[in-house]
């Protein structure tokens, strides 16, 4: 796939087949995550792999019930509720893989470095058939001192991505974008 195209047709995907990926093909993609750029060469990130679905759903679960926790300190979260409440809906979609990237916060642009390590990430899945979806609702559950423990993550570390990746039961219709909206061009 070019990369133009990969750029314009990657997709977020939210239903996968029930086939994991294999070991090696994660690897490749994470070795293609770190060329991202990055403030001063520092490379500021790490990774965690979950490719265990009893742990993911335990997770999906509860990542639901800490946001369900939050919605009253932060309103913006009340749309999410009957869907947090639903016992059916699991965060990360059951998708057969969960990579978490995390930052060195010592880092001055570790958020920015680990961004960039994670749409590479998903580019380069997308190249190999693989779907792939940034979940914002992992946070809750995937940055805690606890979890961070389990998977060996340094505690000056901070969670940045949460990408699923699984290879697509279906993939959306092309989306469409709004023109570059250019409020400045000096020349």
């Amino acid at each position: 796939m070019e990369l133009i195209e990969a750029i314009r047709t990657r997709r977020s995907i939210r239903r996968f087949k029930d086939e994991q990926i294999p070991e090696q093909t994660i690897r490749e993609l994470l070795e293609l995550a770190i060329w991202a750029p990055n403030g001063m060469n520092r490379q500021p990130w790490v990774f965690a792999v979950v490719q265990d679905r009893e742990f993911l759903q335990r997770l999906s679960e509860q990542a639901k019930a800490s946001l369900l926790e939050r919605v009253e300190a932060l309103p913006v979260l009340e749309r999410y509720s009957r869907l947090m409440a639903n016992p059916k809906f699991n965060v990360f979609y059951n998708a057969p893989t969960l990579v978490l990237i995390y930052g060195d916060t010592g880092a001055l642009t570790f958020r920015y470095d680990c961004s960039l390590a994670a749409h590479n990430l998903m580019l380069a899945a997308w190249d190999r058939g693989i779907g792939s979806c940034w979940i914002g609702f992992a946070h809750f559950v995937c940055d805690t001192p606890e979890l961070k423990e389990e998977f060996n993550v340094p505690k000056d570390h901070e969670l940045v991505a949460s990408i699923i990746l699984g290879y697509p039961e279906t993939v959306p219709s092309k989306g469409k974008r709004r023109e570059p909206h250019i409020v400045s061009w000096k020349k």
